[in-house]
């Protein structure tokens, strides 16, 4: 963020002790005095910051029947002080932003100071006479304070030859400023200065006497305060750094560009994290959700392996030889057209079936065994097709009982067709996968039965091994 800023001050100047008529009209022989300024500012927070602070300008003051205790005399005063110089540190507060926060008054910065510094003046003093009983009665005196003498009251600094009282002073003051650019801020401002001397109108409270000014170049101390002065201006305030902007109806966006710490609090550029309800997860989660599955991928309402989604001949009989594409085929009258006809041994018939067990067991039913003895001599004939038994059960049981069923069922799918005679045992690939592939709900008698099975298919050796996941085999 930047945080920089350089602010130019111009008005009207006004000075407050012993000589003044009014403390906010002109007295007589005074006219309207100005000044102008310049600061260097730093942000050191949305709240905080520092200014360093330069002064040029002029005071006037009059007052008529002044009275003197010393010498019983009253003049008419006038004193003029035609350039003084001052610089100060200040710290600087956002008032608006301490009570408000940072939502209300966004373009508006309201800043209090108090500070302190040096200030170094001269002043010429004319005073007349105005005691008729006085034999000085007319008289004008004049008192300058950028004399040698007036050095040893204040100190002096030498600037081309003049001598200039040097005091310390604490400035405190208002200044309320408007955001009309990202670079340029408009304001106005009011100071008074607090200056460590009475002697600032070259008068010292009721001991002045200026016909032998005594009290002036003492060291005495009068019956008024320290004198001080006030500016009413005009500031405007360049913002330095790169890449300025500024917020758009309290929207930051830290992408822009940079803001500057007098408007701009560093956590509304830090985004809010987010943190969805329960109605954004769950809009979530159903723009995210895959589109469901056809159900018919998973259901095979004839229990013949093959999924409805596949399933050319729906309602085979329970215990029928299938198709790859579910229709039921005659084995009896495949195996005696292959013997007929002598058909090539590289040709095979994609042939699936499901034998089918008790609850919890493993021990091939007989009519499973005339099943499996009829695929025992199709395999005989054909040398170039192998078998791939697939274990499965229903769900009454844990996972891992349940794989173990399914490989024993395979184990005796298999031990049957080695001793009914298949000749090369090679060519028999089992696989399981217990109660993870049902083809009916485990809700039902019926249902729970057609899933503890043994698929059993008959396949070319240069096909793929199982239409399941290979990574899925136990």
């Amino acid at each position: 963020m930047n945080t920089w800023s350089i602010t130019g001050y111009g008005g009207i100047t006004k000075f407050f002790g012993d000589i003044k008529e009014y403390d906010f009209k002109l007295g007589q022989n005074e006219k309207l005095t100005g000044g102008w300024g310049l600061s260097v500012n730093k942000q050191l927070s949305p709240i905080f910051g520092i200014q360093l602070t330069g002064f040029n300008g002029q005071l006037q003051g009059s007052k008529q029947g002044h009275y003197s205790s010393l010498s019983g005399n009253t003049y008419d005063v006038f004193f003029n002080s035609p350039s003084f110089v001052q610089v100060t540190l200040d710290g600087t507060m956002n008032l608006n932003r301490l009570l408000f926060g940072y939502k209300k008054l966004r373009r508006w910065k309201v800043d209090a100071h108090l500070g302190g510094g040096i200030i170094y003046y001269h002043t010429d003093l004319t005073a007349t006479n105005t005691n008729p009983e006085s034999p000085f009665f007319g008289t004008e005196w004049k008192v300058s304070t950028n004399t040698d003498g007036s050095s040893k009251t204040s100190g002096e600094w030498e600037r081309n030859g003049s001598t200039y009282t040097r005091e310390w002073v604490v400035p405190a003051g208002l200044a309320v400023h408007y955001e009309l650019t990202p670079r340029f801020d408009l304001g106005l401002d009011f100071t008074y200065n607090y200056v460590n001397t009475e002697k600032m109108d070259a008068t010292v409270g009721g001991l002045s006497d200026y016909q032998s000014q005594q009290g002036i170049w003492t060291f005495a101390k009068g019956e008024s305060k320290n004198d001080g002065w006030g500016m009413a201006s005009i500031a405007l305030t360049y913002k330095l750094g790169k890449n300025a902007v500024r917020a758009k109806k309290g929207v930051y966006d830290a992408g822009s560009g940079r803001y500057h710490l007098r408007w701009a609090n560093p956590q509304s550029l830090i985004p809010v994290p987010y943190n969805p309800t329960m109605d954004d997860a769950d809009s979530i989660a159903k723009a995210n959700m895959p589109k469901p599955v056809d159900p018919r991928l998973y259901t095979d309402s004839d229990g013949d392996g093959v999924a409805d989604l596949f399933d050319k001949e729906a309602n085979t009989p329970a215990g029928s030889v299938v198709s790859g594409g579910g229709v039921a085929m005659d084995l009896d009258k495949i195996i005696r057209d292959a013997i007929k006809n002598n058909l090539p041994k590289d040709e095979c018939e994609a042939l699936f079936s499901n034998i089918e067990f008790d609850t919890d067991k493993a021990i091939i039913r007989n009519p499973s065994k005339e099943t499996l003895s009829k695929v025992v001599e199709l395999l005989n004939m054909r040398t170039n097709c192998r078998i791939v038994l697939v274990g499965h059960t229903d769900a009454r049981a844990s996972d891992s009982y349940n794989v173990a069923l399914s490989r024993r069922r395979v184990d005796a799918a298999k031990r049957f067709l080695v001793r009914a005679g298949l000749t090369d045992p090679s060519r028999i690939i089992a696989e399981y996968y217990g109660e993870y592939r049902p083809i009916a709900e485990n809700t039902t008698v019926e249902g729970l039965q057609s899933n503890r099975r043994v698929e059993i298919k008959i396949l070319p050796n240069n096909t793929i091994r199982s239409s399941y996941p290979a990574g899925f085999r136990r």
